[in-house]
């Protein structure tokens, strides 16, 4: 079936001499391999088109019994050179498509997660300023996405809260012993990011040490509700960004 949608390029290797295998999430299949013949010709149509991070218009065919599907087409509808310049942005880019692309199996349609992809990518590459502390904004929103929401059963800002892996509740005990004890700061953010989506959230004033733990607690969560979840390999290059000075 000859199919062309909406794509979001998630993942790029090099196959044979001169062509790529491609993992994108597209509209119309979810996340699908795809083989991009002859791309890594300096002539091809598709050279500069199949990057990170690129949303595309692709035409592919399509079976659905087959693990790697053919592309026939790309041509590119944002494509941010922002991403190139600043490591900063392409650190939280790549984190955020690592991270969705583990939240998603093979050929699982997911129209919401495409959406706030689609979304989320033309709005970080044109951010004015970037903040480390999208990063955890994005894994809670990407757990409201998938159906892992955390909830806010606080009930005062000063009061201690826990952040209860089994549950998901922030709440002022914790309800087994897979818990973590917040600081003030951490869950201050958490329950705005909860509730709101304003980038004032960012402003929060995590130290760089609160905000690498809060990513790793949001990280156990994940790997306890979603069969499969594995550590990200661009931990470490977005770490990098948030060692203290």
């Amino acid at each position: 079936m000859i199919t062309t949608s909406k794509a979001i390029v998630l993942r790029c290797i090099d196959y044979q001499e001169s062509s790529r295998i491609v993992t994108v999430l597209s509209q119309a299949h979810g996340k699908i391999a795809l083989l991009a013949r002859g791309a890594k010709k300096p002539k091809s149509r598709l050279a500069g088109v199949i990057e990170v991070g690129n949303i595309l218009e692709i035409t592919y065919y399509y079976k659905p019994l087959r693990n790697v599907q053919t592309l026939s087409q790309a041509s590119i509808n944002y494509q941010s050179l922002n991403f190139r310049k600043d490591f900063e942005r392409a650190s939280i880019l790549y984190a955020t498509l690592e991270l969705i692309a583990l939240l998603i199996h093979e050929n699982e349609e997911n129209e919401e997660l495409f959406l706030f992809a689609n979304s989320f990518i033309s709005w970080l590459g044109e951010l004015t300023e970037t903040f480390p502390a999208i990063m955890p904004y994005v894994q809670v929103r990407l757990a409201q996405i998938v159906g892992v929401s955390l909830v806010d059963q606080s009930s005062s800002e000063d009061e201690t809260v826990f952040l209860n892996i089994s549950s998901g509740a922030l709440s002022p005990q914790p309800d087994s012993e897979l818990a973590y004890k917040l600081t003030r700061k951490q869950a201050e953010f958490l329950k705005k990011a909860t509730t709101s989506r304003n980038k004032e959230i960012f402003k929060t004033g995590l130290a760089n040490s609160e905000l690498k733990q809060l990513i790793h607690h949001l990280d156990v969560y994940f790997k306890y509700h979603i069969d499969g979840f594995k550590d990200r390999r661009t931990d470490s290059i977005f770490e990098q960004m948030i060692k203290e000075p």
